[in-house]
């Protein structure tokens, strides 16, 4: 019975190796025929059997869970150095019908972009990072293989008074970032980062690169956080930069259970989308041990785009629990304040160029998931979450501010439809060290069973989620068929109404569905093609 399941494995693992190498193959072959010379093709396609393979692979794999020995790899790497190979590489993948992953920076929590259950390519963006900024008009064309902190970089290298509303994590790449809708410590002054995106260029289905004109509204409303990869290959994206103060403030206070944190969360609630615009708060919820008992310890972090004397009124006659004092808060520049969220807290000797390191310094096994809150959790229902939280283990919460220019927004304006009426969103976070199929159930459970202790407290009808923290928990597609009535479950989720609009351009624009993912927006009419499920 031992040597007839060996056997049956052996096959097994020889069909997959067999059909990874026939894809690469045929992917190559086509690349040819479309007129790509040899010379590049070899110097783009990446085989499974190169020695540089699992270095390109690895590089942007930002989650350990999908990064293990049962994880399939991608039948090859195609990292175009041009537009043109760019076009050829879809016109083949829908020849072809093999399933094409976009990467460009690979922080999608579900690994979307690098992973799959049937053969796939991955189209890897890490060659399309150029930057141009214009402080003249205030814009620049960035790159979708750029990461946030270059860009953040490159304009503080021609400004001091410029910035971008884009993430915290300097490792994030451009293209999943704004095509998902993006949003960091500014969006309660500015919004999101889709919001001051005023050009793009793709490359749609038909292997045509399109910029806001030639596509049309439609399309460019669509990848302004429906989510990029359902609809193209986002090349590039023209943003529009907002003005940052001199000077700007943050802060970061821990308060414990027994120095009122609970009662500093509540507070938290009734103001955190109400407070003057400039000012940006994010608590987090960490179960911890303190005094050999399990509690709570809530961190609150903030930025204010302002000096600390007009902060402290601010907080003092508003937030009065917090109790912010003169020295707890750290006045520096804006370009310094990028440093300070991404940890590197000795910002008088970590300079800007830090922001143009590309290497990870490690990857941990991970999972996310997200909600928004509508209406603020009484004094017992905090008392209820920490006790939950101390007796699940190790999940913790974020919540990030919202109100002031996020409430201004209509819902319609972008696929992003989490606007008005949230006071916070929520992340639940869990990240672990230990490898194996036993810890990855155990921690996965842990947030799961805290998500669903919250399920009275967070929106409903939908129960609203964020597409940039990807949960294939609200539901998944067959990315082979990627039906409708499944794409629905999640679709509402995150995007509500706009998910109509997003369902009738991905119907126009890539009827053959040549865009497809577990969580992708779907085609209106039936779709054939290869049937799998991704657990």
């Amino acid at each position: 019975m031992k040597t007839s399941i060996l056997v049956l494995l052996c096959l097994l693992n020889a069909f997959v190796f067999a059909t990874a190498a026939v894809d690469y193959s045929a992917v190559v072959q086509c690349l040819a025929e479309s007129e790509i010379p040899q010379a590049e093709i070899s110097r783009i396609v990446y085989r499974p059997n190169d020695a540089s393979f699992d270095t390109v692979l690895l590089s942007l794999i930002r989650n350990r869970r999908f990064n293990v020995s049962t994880t399939r790899r991608p039948s090859a790497i195609v990292a175009p150095t041009a537009v043109g190979q760019i076009s050829a590489a879809v016109l083949c993948a829908k020849k072809l019908g093999v399933q094409l992953k976009i990467r460009s920076g690979g922080h999608d929590y579900e690994g979307i972009s690098y992973v799959s259950d049937v053969p796939f390519v991955v189209l890897d963006l890490f060659n399309f990072r150029s930057i141009d900024v214009d402080i003249s008009d205030e814009s620049a064309w960035v790159q979708a293989g750029a990461f946030i902190g270059e860009l953040y970089y490159r304009i503080w290298e021609k400004s001091k008074v410029h910035g971008f509303p884009a993430g915290v994590c300097p490792t994030v790449g451009i293209g999943g970032h704004i095509s998902g809708a993006g949003y960091g410590n500014m969006l309660r002054k500015h919004g999101l980062t889709v919001d001051h995106v005023i050009d793009a260029q793709i490359v749609d289905a038909g292997g045509r690169v399109l910029d806001r004109k030639a596509m049309g509204e439609d399309l460019f409303w669509a990848i302004r956080g429906g989510g990029g990869a359902s609809f193209g290959v986002i090349v590039a994206y023209k943003i529009k930069l907002v003005p940052v103060p001199a000077v700007v403030t943050v802060f970061r206070l821990e308060k414990y259970i027994d120095q009122k944190a609970t009662e500093a969360v509540y507070q938290y609630q009734q103001i955190a989308d109400k407070i003057d615009h400039d000012l940006f708060i994010r608590v987090l919820l960490q179960p911890v041990t303190r005094n050999r008992a399990r509690t709570v310890r809530a961190t609150f972090i903030g930025m204010f785009l302002g000096d600390a004397s007009r902060l402290l009124p601010i907080t003092t006659s508003e937030f009065p629990i917090l109790n912010l004092t003169r020295p707890d808060c750290l006045e520096m520049s804006w370009i310094q304040s990028v440093l300070w969220w991404d940890n590197n807290v000795n910002i008088s000797s970590t300079p800007p160029s830090v922001l143009l390191d590309r290497n990870l310094n490690s990857a941990n096994f991970l999972k996310r998931k997200s909600d928004y809150v509508k209406t603020p959790l009484s004094i017992p229902d905090l008392q209820s979450l920490f006790t939950k939280m101390a007796e699940i283990g190790r999940v913790g919460l974020v919540f990030n501010s919202y109100g002031g220019r996020m409430s201004e927004i209509p819902e319609s304006a972008t696929p992003f439809p989490h606007r008005a009426g949230n006071i916070f969103k929520i992340q639940y976070s869990m990240n672990w060290n230990e490898e194996g199929e036993a810890a990855d159930r155990n921690y996965t459970n842990q947030i799961r069973e805290l998500y669903r202790f919250m399920t009275p407290y967070v929106s409903k009808n939908p129960r609203e989620s964020y597409l940039n923290y990807r949960d294939l928990d609200i539901g998944t597609t067959d990315n082979g068929k990627n039906s409708y009535r499944e794409g629905e479950v999640y679709g509402r989720k995150y995007f509500k109404g706009n998910f109509d609009r997003l369902v009738k351009i991905k119907t126009e624009v890539d009827p053959e569905n040549v865009f497809r993912n577990e969580q992708s927006i779907p085609v209106r009419q039936p779709f054939r093609g290869r049937k799998s499920r991704r657990a």
